[in-house]
């Protein structure tokens, strides 16, 4: 009865089962080990993180350029403000308000965005504290530049002069009469009763979306070995099923055409027909 996997359709069939369910396990695998190593730089972002507050600060140099293992260290820094600017929509505690951002010029004649704090409300000037005058040490969280679009940056265009939607140096260039660092720091201590804003986690080290995609890839991957697997003993056993009606004589035979009627038995005799000459209908 199972001669019929030794058919060549048949091999094609085991095959592609044999090379697809171990492709599918190993895919969906690789998807979870995926998920599981971006949980992992999470957890260990948001160590680095909370380590770095403890940590002596060092000059802002001796950490730039800023990456996974910089940032949100602890940065010093000298120089003097100048050009102040207010960043909008930036949520804190479930409150919506704003940062005070403020250009720190050093020696060398560049400028580093500084979050000097946050306040509640709309983003308004008057509210904003004016900078301390002179020659200031700033300390403070390191923070890359901000992509408008992702990590809640705002991507909106067209705000008023004097504001900006993402810290960085790409945003502010055309803001700003001077060169910049490629990088921000938040104070540690907020200026005049603002709220110092806390550092935030390197980019593409949180639970964002992407991760929960390769947990969602994880499960489709699976699915789909299981779905392999149902659809051969499905065949199977519909040839099995195939196999047993031809032997009980079930099954039409194959060179039989269509709409054909079966032959009579031996036993049976043809029916006649009646003769239009005599108008008797013979008995059958």
């Amino acid at each position: 009865m199972y001669r019929f996997l030794l058919t060549p359709r048949w091999w094609g069939i085991n095959v592609f089962m044999l090379l697809a369910i171990p492709f599918c396990v190993f895919m969906g695998s690789w998807q979870l080990g995926r998920f599981e190593d971006r949980v992992q730089t999470s957890r260990d972002a948001d160590e680095q993180v909370e380590a770095a507050r403890t940590e002596a600060a060092r000059p802002l140099t001796e950490l730039l350029p800023v990456d996974k293992s910089t940032s949100g260290n602890q940065a010093i820094a000298t120089g003097r403000y100048a050009d102040q600017l207010l960043v909008p929509d930036r949520d804190l505690d479930d409150r919506q308000g704003f940062y005070v951002l403020t250009m720190l010029k050093t020696a060398d004649g560049r400028a580093l965005p500084v979050v000097r704090g946050w306040l509640p409300g709309e983003a308004d000037p008057a509210k904003a504290p004016a900078p301390p005058t002179g020659e200031v040490t700033v300390t403070g969280a390191l923070q890359a530049s901000e992509s408008p679009g992702s990590n809640g940056v705002s991507a909106v265009g067209g705000l008023p002069q004097g504001q900006t939607g993402a810290i960085s140096a790409a945003s502010l260039v055309n803001l700003v009469p001077y060169k910049l660092y490629d990088a921000w720091i938040t104070l540690a201590r907020a200026d005049s009763g603002m709220t110092a804003v806390p550092a935030t986690a390197p980019s593409d080290t949180g639970l964002d979306l992407k991760a929960f995609q390769n947990l969602g890839y994880t499960g489709e991957w699976f699915v789909f070995a299981g779905f392999v697997l149902f659809m051969w003993f499905r065949l199977l056993r519909r040839e099995v099923e195939f196999a047993r009606d031809t032997e009980l004589g079930l099954v039409p035979e194959p060179n039989a055409e269509p709409g054909e009627e079966p032959s009579a038995r031996p036993d049976e005799e043809p029916a006649q027909v009646p003769d239009p000459a005599d108008g008797r209908t013979p008995v059958s």
